[in-house]
């Protein structure tokens, strides 16, 4: 077990060890003056059943960042085992729709089809978390189909094998 303590030094051990954490795969996507922009994540998670409330944390540094934290309205989309090219196109080239399977939803967002699931999103709240930020989102609109969620851990994408 290597143990040290979280700072400037010891940065590469932090993320080393955040990314022993195995997350599910997103693809966040709003709408903006310049078109669809979509950004792929891994930082969601559940908040509230009632209301129903989802998060996810934008980095600051992100050339993308403004545009996610301004927006009244999102999709968070669950990316399913198959989806790796999603995946992968949003995290260069958010502005990349081309090819994609989408739609425009009742809110004019964005929103990618065939996701393992998909939150439609009003903005609830959005806070300060370090060198992310905090978004909160409403759930206005939900949707899952079955499937295989892609995972990301230890800095690779893949997916879950059940043993039994």
């Amino acid at each position: 077990m290597h143990e040290f303590t979280p700072g400037p030094d010891t940065a590469r051990d932090f993320r080393a060890a955040l990314g022993r954490f195995a997350t599910g795969v997103t693809v966040v996507t709003t709408m903006t003056d310049l078109g669809p922009l979509g950004i792929t994540a891994n930082s969601f998670a559940s908040v509230s059943l009632d209301p129903p409330l989802v998060l996810w944390c934008p980095a600051k540094f992100s050339k993308r960042y403004k545009a996610f934290v301004e927006a009244d309205h999102f999709a968070i989309h669950v990316l399913g085992t198959e989806q790796e090219a999603l995946a992968q196109r949003f995290a260069g080239d958010g502005l990349n729709f081309e090819g994609a399977d989408w739609r425009h939803c009742e809110n004019g967002i964005p929103i990618l089809n065939d996701c393992v699931a998909r939150f439609e999103c009003a903005s609830h709240a959005n806070h300060d978390g370090g060198d992310h930020r905090i978004v909160v989102g409403r759930v206005i609109r939900a949707a899952w189909r079955e499937g295989a969620p892609m995972l990301f851990h230890g800095g690779a994408y893949g997916m879950f094998t059940n043993p039994g």
